[in-house]
């Protein structure tokens, strides 16, 4: 029997996308013949998801996972969103969460992470890939923990328990009550979800990102024709208005909008007889920053036909 080299096992997983074990099975199977591996995977349905790898992944589900104090939240892609109402694609996700409790956001060490029933997360997801039948993608992931008190998740457009289109979670850092920690962090996980505040305090905000606002300021200030100084004031105080709109503690909370975020916590630590320290969030909306392909049905129809979409009559 032919030696399987560690070389071999990669060269085929790069021509096929079949996950590493299924890799070194076909090569066993075959006795180290890469192309007769490789018609092997094809035939086992297990090398389709190589041709599924460049279609574009934007739709899918946002999961989140709580255990103790920490919690974490993943995004996996689809092709559509079909998929997300898929079992064996939600099982996954629901999975995978739990497992970036223990590994941490870093999206390597999650792939190579060992995967419920056996081979890791990421030939996992190229079985699912042939399975299904559509592109997947594990996109990103984020851990909170505190030391005392509690993280709370939420998800906004729920297709199953702890699965949806916006996961959210809240980390609070309290001895109050786990009951009102619950409370607390579920209705500012509401906010987030509906408010999209972009850090959790003003200083935290991109410095890029204000920049790039305090440029659209000061074009629109320079256009009222009004003196220098008044003109920098203007700057300064839509750059200010920025700040305060975009960071969590300043926005109005949405329950009431009238209540700074800042002033609810204060508010909740000082009836649950214990400070409430709202120490960070994480917000992970479905797709965010994915430039969604247009696709032109009748030009790919004509295309696969090795016809030219006509030209309009004039």
């Amino acid at each position: 029997m032919a030696e399987i080299t560690a070389a071999a096992v990669k060269e085929l997983r790069e021509r096929t996308g079949a996950g590493m074990m299924d890799c070194k099975k076909a090569l066993a199977e075959n006795n180290g013949d890469m192309e007769a591996s490789i018609d092997w995977l094809r035939a086992k349905g297990l090398a389709a998801a190589a041709k599924k790898a460049g279609r574009q992944a934007a739709e899918g589900l946002v999961g989140v996972a709580v255990q103790g104090t920490k919690g974490a939240v993943v995004e996996v892609n689809s092709e559509t969103d079909f998929v997300a109402k898929n079992e064996t694609f939600q099982e996954f996700v629901r999975n995978v969460a739990q497992i970036v409790l223990e590994t941490g956001s870093d999206i390597e060490a999650l792939n190579d992470a060992a995967y419920p029933g056996g081979g890791t997360v990421a030939e996992k997801l190229t079985n699912n890939i042939a399975t299904i039948g559509e592109n997947q993608s594990l996109r990103r992931a984020a851990v909170l923990e505190v030391s005392q008190g509690a993280v709370v998740s939420y998800v906004h457009n729920a297709a199953a328990t702890g699965l949806g289109k916006i996961g959210v979670l809240v980390a609070l850092e309290s001895a109050a009550p786990a009951e009102t920690l619950q409370a607390l962090g579920k209705q500012i996980a509401m906010h987030i979800a509906a408010a999209n505040p972009l850090a959790l305090n003003a200083e935290d905000l991109d410095p890029a990102l204000i920049e790039r606002e305090r440029g659209i300021a000061q074009e629109k200030a320079n256009e009222s024709g009004k003196p220098a100084n008044i003109v920098e004031k203007m700057v300064e105080g839509s750059i200010a208005k920025f700040r305060k709109e975009n960071a969590l503690v300043s926005q109005l909370f949405v329950m009431d909008n009238k209540t700074p975020v800042a002033e609810v916590v204060a508010s909740a630590g000082k009836d649950a007889g214990s400070p409430i320290t709202l120490k960070a969030f994480v917000r992970f909306q479905l797709g965010e920053g994915i430039e969604k392909q247009q696709s032109d049905f009748a030009a790919e129809v004509a295309a696969a036909a090795g016809q030219n979409k006509a030209e309009p009559v004039a």
